[in-house]
Order: structure tokens, then sequence, then C-alpha cells
């Protein structure tokens, strides 16, 4: 599975560490930046990543200091459900119930290892249909 990341300066050793695990699961990577610690735009990486995803069908994962400002962000387009998880559970009841398409962690509130084990709860779950996908007809179109 093909999958886009992005963060900001503040989740960039995150994002890093979490590019090599992902790898190292198996997963092909695009990473949409940021490429330094140098300051930068949340909003830059977030839109980046949710257009790639609105385009493509396949998954994101954004990371910022918090996680809430590129959830924001991602949230703004058209077709993508995006999750701040700070838990595994968070992460499975978004695929599970919401079918979320784009992973939102925080890397000031999350170690790294919590970052993997969400992002692995993430992937192994698996969207239930039924109810949850007359709640997403309602809203999916919405936005850009």
């Amino acid at each position: 599975m093909k999958l886009y990341l992005g963060c900001d300066h503040a989740a960039f050793e995150a994002k890093e560490s979490l590019k090599k695990f992902l790898m190292e699961e198996g997963h092909q990577v695009e990473d949409l930046g940021a490429p330094s610690l140098e300051r930068c735009n949340y909003p830059d990486y977030a839109a980046a990543v949710a257009k790639k995803v609105q385009e493509t069908g396949e998954k994101g994962i954004l990371l910022c200091g918090s996680g809430i400002g590129v959830s924001m962000v991602a949230n703004r387009f058209k077709k993508i459900r995006a999750a701040l998880c700070r838990t595994t559970v968070d992460a499975e009841l978004s695929r599970q119930h919401n079918d979320a398409n784009v992973l939102c962690v925080g890397a000031r509130i999350n170690s790294e290892t919590e970052i993997q084990e969400i992002t692995k709860a993430w992937f192994g779950a698996s969207f239930e249909e039924g109810r949850h996908s007359d709640r997403i007809a309602l809203f999916n179109n919405w936005g850009e």
C-alpha cells in the first residue's frame, strides 16, 4: 500500500522515525515534507497530503506538535476523513466506524513508540460499513 506522509518542523523527527518504521513494515511511503527541522507552516504539508489522498484514494499520515492543526486542514478537503488519534483505540475506531483515510498524530503528545503503535492499530483495523457507510455518505462530499 502506498501512503503519503507529511509534517511540520515540530514533528520532523517523529516523521522520520515513523517513515523508517513504515518502510520496514512494507509500506511504500511518499514523504511530502517537511524536509527539515526549519520552521514551516503545517497547512502547506497537510494540504499536500490531503490532495494526494483525494486524488489517489490511498491513505495519508500527518503529524504536527499536537495533531490538531493538520487534522483541521486535512478535513477541509472533500472525501478526506482525517482522524486525530492519541490512542490505539482511537485509531481502530477511526477506521472501523469512520473509514478514516488520513491519520493525524501529535509528536508533542505521543512518543515515537506510541505513534508507531497507533499507526499499526490504524492499519490493522478495517471499515465495518453498514450503518457507518450511511453516515459517511451524509458528509463525504462536503468541502473543497
